[in-house]
């Protein structure tokens, strides 16, 4: 099996289980986040953040188009700015728009997975704008796969605070949509 379609079998896991629990999602609990603790997502930001959490990022990595100004590099970005507090974050109007955007991200993800491509994945290697290790190219999309299903997991735990009936198969995307 090759890199890329590696990349597309773990990314389709990660996007089909993070739809199935947007579906699971009332529109009016789109404000909603846990009371106790700080600096939580309301759902809303939280289906907006997942929406961007892989396809994006990975086009970062791919084509060095990062979405920053021009005239500001991401290592003269405030931190706060790279990653800002929860209340400032953007947020979905409602379920759909956020299923349309999780569906864009995905196109993107492989478009740029195919991008790419095999030679790129093992050779590149690069460090994040944010900071953190050098890694491969690979490395690096395998990453943001985790980080969609990582806020797909948090997804996953603000339903079940709701009262939600979801169980593990809803988390894995094996229970029904």
């Amino acid at each position: 099996m090759k890199y890329v379609d590696i990349l597309k079998q773990d990314a389709e896991g990660a996007y089909h289980a993070a739809a199935g629990l947007f579906k699971l999602v009332d529109e009016g609990a789109l404000d909603w986040k846990p009371e106790t603790g700080k600096n939580w997502m309301n759902v809303g930001q939280l289906l907006k953040h997942c929406s961007e959490a892989c396809g994006s990022t990975v086009k970062g990595f791919v084509t060095g188009d990062w979405g920053f100004p021009t005239d500001a590099p991401p290592e003269d970005t405030p931190a706060d700015a790279m990653m800002p507090p929860a209340e400032s974050m953007a947020t979905v109007n409602s379920v759909e728009e956020a299923l349309k955007l999780l569906e864009a991200d995905k196109k993107l993800a492989f478009e740029m997975f195919e991008k790419a491509g095999e030679e790129r994945l093992i050779t590149q290697k690069s460090a994040p704008p944010w900071g953190g290790p050098e890694r491969t190219l690979y490395q690096h999309c395998h990453e943001m796969i985790g980080h969609l299903a990582q806020h797909k997991g948090q997804l996953f735990y603000y339903l079940k605070l709701q009262g939600k009936d979801v169980n593990t198969m809803h988390l894995w995307g094996a229970g029904p949509s």
